[in-house]
């Protein structure tokens, strides 16, 4: 199989890539950027509906969270687990029950039926037998995130449970990776509804439903 990460790290293209003023690299083997999607075209945050402004203030909230976590994890890695870093873990995983998944709630009750029902009329979508929109996208991270959480949380409890010193660095290890992943995930859904869903939504959406929607929160 083709080592995609290896060819990157090994083309001569990219170690004789021409670079700018700041020392960055560019070359033709560098695979799209997940953060910089083509025909990005966001939409400034005063121009947003309300509506949304409120969920892009939510996802300020998450990301210091997320911050905060990722900052622990890495700690764990590097000195074990301290008292600091397991107040910060429980900090996380109660942020994520009690904001995280009534955000998402939130979202997938009124925004993302309204979004996608807007992105099928307006032919943005795919071509298949049951044809997907980025709605679908973001539900799938929602999915995932949840998954991810339950998963890192108990392994994390379980690493301070077991008996066997080895395996409690394995299991504490599979959770950390497992963080890392979460961590990933939320912050590149998060800026894919900021930049991106959003954007649709303020564009397909007319005023009155998003402020018939907001009453309802």
């Amino acid at each position: 199989m083709l080592d995609l990460q290896h060819l990157k790290s090994e083309d001569p293209l990219r170690r004789n890539a021409q670079k700018d003023d700041s020392g960055e690299e560019f070359s033709p083997m560098d695979p799209p950027d997940a953060y910089a999607p083509p025909n990005l075209a966001p939409v400034a945050f005063d121009e947003l509906h309300p509506y949304l402004q409120q969920l892009m203030r939510e996802h300020l909230d998450c990301l210091a969270q997320l911050d905060a976590f990722e900052k622990a994890l890495l700690d764990i890695q590097t000195n074990g687990i301290s008292r600091e870093a397991d107040k910060t873990l429980r900090g996380f995983f109660d942020f994520f029950d009690n904001s995280i998944v009534p955000h998402n709630q939130k979202e997938e009750k009124s925004l993302f039926p309204l979004l996608h029902r807007r992105l099928l009329e307006s032919g943005e979508h795919g071509q298949g037998a049951e044809p997907l929109t980025a709605v679908n996208v973001l539900e799938d991270d929602h999915a995932k995130a949840l998954q991810m959480a339950a998963v890192a949380f108990n392994f994390f409890a379980l690493s301070v449970r077991l008996p066997d010193r080895a395996s409690r660095a394995i299991v504490l290890d599979a959770a950390l990776e497992q963080g890392k992943e979460l961590v990933e995930t939320l912050k590149l859904h998060i800026f894919r509804e900021d930049n991106i869903a959003f954007a649709q939504a303020n564009l397909l959406i007319d005023s009155a439903t998003l402020d018939r929607e907001m009453k309802q929160w």
